[in-house]
């Protein structure tokens, strides 16, 4: 994340999104079969004040208030023409079960020939 801010200002905001998005649709999909909710949650912080931060850099002179009526949408999640910040904390986590003695073992199949 933190190399994709730091490419620099001069391209719009939309692009940003889509490079960070692909990253972290990466991310999140790899990551996701294990406990990693909490993780997430982080990430998804990490990325959108990467984000604002690079909004402040891009435009120094405009407040707060402006950046977020023009570049935030619903107020708080940075987004520009259809392109929005991906969630990462609303990834699903699925986790293994464990399933104890129903795992087939190579040496079960094996036996049954020799007792036959």
């Amino acid at each position: 994340m933190k190399t994709i801010t730091r490419q620099g200002t001069h391209y719009p905001l939309s692009d940003l999104l889509r490079q960070l998005n692909s990253a972290l649709r990466g991310w999140t999909t790899y990551f996701r079969h294990g406990a990693s909710a909490t993780a997430f949650g982080a990430l998804n912080h990490y990325t959108w004040l990467r984000v604002t931060q690079w909004l402040r850099r891009k435009y120094r002179r405009a407040s707060w208030k402006h950046l977020q009526r023009q570049h935030l949408g619903n107020g708080w999640w940075p987004e520009q023409d259809g392109v929005a910040l991906f969630n990462s904390a609303a990834v699903p986590v699925t986790r293994c079960r464990f399933r104890g003695t129903r795992i087939p073992t190579p040496w079960d199949g094996w036996m049954a020939v020799e007792a036959g």
